[in-house]
């Protein structure tokens, strides 16, 4: 199993970007879909961004399309997500997790999660 841990949140302007690392302990990273997921207060938890076991194929939610991209070093166990063009509307806590290994590309299914790192985008 992995257990992620996020960091680089913060407070930017709108317009402004982040970028947010998740390192990610146990040997099965490589082997393991990892995503991003993000919850504004009051919100349901939603998925963010996906990626695959190699990295070669990644998946974004509507609304983060072009501004966000979800990427992964294997070498360093870690998955990170760059947010350009921030909105407000991005505000939230963002979590990453990952699956048990092997399991295929989907929203849903994630078993292990970090405790979370806090964006928020003020106008």
């Amino acid at each position: 199993q992995v257990q992620p841990v996020e960091s680089g949140g913060g407070s930017v302007q709108a317009g402004g970007s982040l970028r947010l690392s998740c390192v990610a302990s146990g040997r099965t990273f490589s082997m393991s879909v990892m995503g991003w997921f993000r919850q504004a207060p009051g919100e349901e938890r939603e998925f963010v961004a996906g990626i695959d076991q190699s990295g070669d194929s990644t998946s974004h939610t509507a609304s983060v399309k072009g501004r966000f991209t979800i990427s992964r070093d294997n070498a360093k166990n870690t998955v990170y997500l760059q947010m350009n063009s921030l909105r407000p509307e991005d505000t939230a806590v963002y979590y990453c997790a990952g699956k048990p290994p092997f399991f295929p590309m989907s929203e849903t299914g994630y078993l292990y999660w970090g405790q979370g790192t806090q964006v928020t985008v003020s106008s």
